[in-house]
């Protein structure tokens, strides 16, 4: 404890190292249909990078030598890389769990239309973005008209079997705060999320996840302009948790760049961060599996958000 606190003092972050890999989360290119002020990735319609077909080879190559328990597929919008469906089917034919991170609109693009039947036929995971459950707030931070959509995308998904309680067709939705502050108790949103949208909109969904918005890329260069930056991570280094250090997603999960190069997790692939501490970056097809686990981890400030209050992942609150 005393090790800790005085590494806290120093404005340092606690090191860490890795545990076995239960988690490959595959980003599969910056392009998206929307340009979110919180996105950490600063996606958008006018991003070019994708993930090729020979790296998605490469990639499924190295989902057979660790052997994870789930595949995540992130980006940008993941659906709007042409090889994320032969991807899918690859992963869930070896019987691992995928998930999808969904913006939801992205249901109405263009050669989408299908796409909820799709997800439902192989059991993936639908994780999806609903930052607030009223409309005037989603819109203020996503565009014009997303709320709308984004509740026709969950009607979709309800329709095909989805936010039902049922274990093989599982719907989470992701609150990330609008502001320059920690997210609320995740159980007692998502009680809130859970009656409003079905009383007002008549969907469902399973399980709420809140996320603590990271201060780098868009959010990041938000929070400067507002002159709100160091009074935001003095907050995220205020409310450090050393109960989080514990079961941070970044022990058990590897982040793939859109090239085939191995991070920590997306947030040290945003800052080109390289896996493990290492001076340059590694491709998935140079790394030897068998010396994953015991790894240090590479860690900065932004590591905060993730201990900070109850904690925050990929997978919602640690706490």
């Amino acid at each position: 404890m005393h090790d800790t606190l005085s590494l806290l003092n120093n404005r340092e972050f606690p090191p860490i190292n890795r545990e076995e890999v239960k988690t490959v989360q595959i980003n599969l290119g910056y392009r998206c249909n929307q340009a979110c002020f919180h996105c950490h990735v600063n996606a958008s319609p006018d991003r070019k990078e994708q993930m090729s077909i020979d790296t998605i080879r490469q990639v499924i190559q190295f989902i057979d030598k660790v052997k994870p328990a789930v595949v995540d597929l992130t980006g940008g919008a993941p659906e709007l890389n042409p090889h994320f469906r032969e991807l899918v089917s690859e992963i869930r034919d070896r019987g691992i769990a995928v998930i999808d991170r969904c913006n939801l609109t992205i249901l109405f693009e263009h050669g989408q239309e299908d796409l909820h039947k799709f997800l439902a036929q192989h059991q993936v995971i639908v994780t999806a973005s609903l930052p607030c459950y009223t409309e005037d707030n989603v819109n203020s931070q996503r565009g014009d008209g997303v709320f709308k959509k984004s509740i026709n995308g969950l009607r979709l998904l309800n329709e095909v079997g989805y936010g039902h309680s049922n274990p093989d067709l599982q719907l989470h939705l992701v609150y990330n705060p609008l502001g320059a502050f920690l997210p609320p108790p995740q159980e007692t949103l998502e009680i809130e999320y859970k009656e409003y949208l079905a009383k007002t909109y008549g969907v469902q969904f399973d399980v709420l996840l809140t996320i603590t918005n990271m201060p780098i890329k868009r959010f990041g260069s938000t929070l400067v302009s507002r002159g709100e930056f160091e009074n935001y991570m003095q907050l995220l280094k205020d409310n450090y948790s050393e109960e989080n250090l514990n079961s941070v997603m970044c022990k058990t999960l590897i982040s793939i760049d859109w090239e085939g190069y191995l991070f920590d997790c997306d947030f040290n692939q945003m800052l080109g961060l390289p896996f493990g501490n290492l001076r340059r970056k590694t491709h998935i097809r140079d790394l030897n599996t068998n010396q994953i686990e015991g790894k240090s981890i590479a860690v900065r400030d932004h590591c905060f958000g993730c201990t900070a209050g109850r904690g925050s992942s990929c997978s919602g609150a640690l706490q």
